[in-house]
């Protein structure tokens, strides 16, 4: 699952509650969370772990000026985290390539999960936003794409790059990502987008103007918020079982964040197989 969790911003007593109500429903094995904040050793992300009985992990952007002052607080540590049912027993993290006119710490977060059989290399991001930046974003792709192919080894599952990549599907940066489209930032690594194997009838869009957040923006709807994972291994290993939107509405009255959240399943063992 991937998710952005819009800082602190709106109705955020209420939205906590709401994303928490979300994760309960969903249950998901593995969440990459961008727009997390932390005020010293209070952290959402391990709010959220320690209700779900999950294990995480986190990274703070080394450059929150901009946010803390949106927030009016400059106190608060901004970043990514992962929430995972299976232990964490890796962590890196990159700080992606920004202009000095962007840079805002923007950041890729690496947690290696000690999943049964087969330990899963997973990733999460966010790109800059800048509507003109997709240049700057190709940049930050190349980073993110050499990040995963230095940490992707030692295991047969593929591995899943979760994020906020700010950018549409049809978009130079995302093309690069895959690389299917066009030559891969890394050789021979093909990420695959996830929604590829989607219901093509299924709402798509992750930045909804049906959101009042987003409505409140003026920006039309795009999907911007991704799940990629490399070819499969053997038996179909990691391979895409299905895809869809959620947190894509209200809950209890209150949209839970800005971003609705997308969910894949992955195959996980051989088929006919339990775990």
């Amino acid at each position: 699952m991937t998710w952005n969790l819009w800082w602190c911003f709106g109705p955020w007593e209420r939205r906590q509650q709401a994303i928490l109500d979300v994760l309960r429903d969903l249950r998901p094995d593995a969440v990459g969370l961008q727009e997390v904040w932390a005020r010293g050793e209070d952290n959402l992300a391990g709010r959220l772990a320690a209700a779900l009985g999950m294990h995480w992990t986190w990274a703070p952007s080394p450059a929150p000026g901009r946010w803390r002052e949106r927030l009016g607080d400059p106190a608060i540590d901004l970043g990514n985290a992962v929430l995972s049912r299976w232990p964490v027993t890796e962590q890196a993290v990159i700080r992606l390539p920004a202009g000095a006119d962007l840079d805002d710490g923007r950041l890729a977060l690496y947690a290696r999960l000690d999943a049964p059989g087969h330990p899963v290399p997973f990733f999460t991001t966010q790109l800059t936003a800048a509507p003109h930046a997709s240049a700057v974003r190709r940049e930050q792709v190349v980073a993110l794409a050499g990040f995963v192919a230095a940490h992707r080894a030692g295991t047969s599952f593929p591995p899943v790059v979760t994020g906020d990549h700010n950018a549409w599907p049809d978009s130079d940066e995302m093309r690069l990502l895959g690389g299917y489209r066009t030559a891969p930032a890394v050789p021979g690594q093909v990420l695959l987008d996830a929604w590829e194997y989607a219901d093509p009838a299924a709402p798509a869009v992750t930045w909804d103007a049906a959101n009042p957040y987003v409505a409140a923006t003026f920006e039309p709807s795009a999907r911007i918020d991704y799940i990629h994972v490399g070819a499969p291994g053997p038996d179909g290993l990691g391979r895409v079982l299905a895809v869809r939107r959620a947190a894509d509405g209200p809950v209890a009255g209150v949209w839970p964040s800005d971003h609705a959240a997308v969910v894949a399943d992955l195959q996980h063992h051989p088929p006919g197989r339990t775990p």
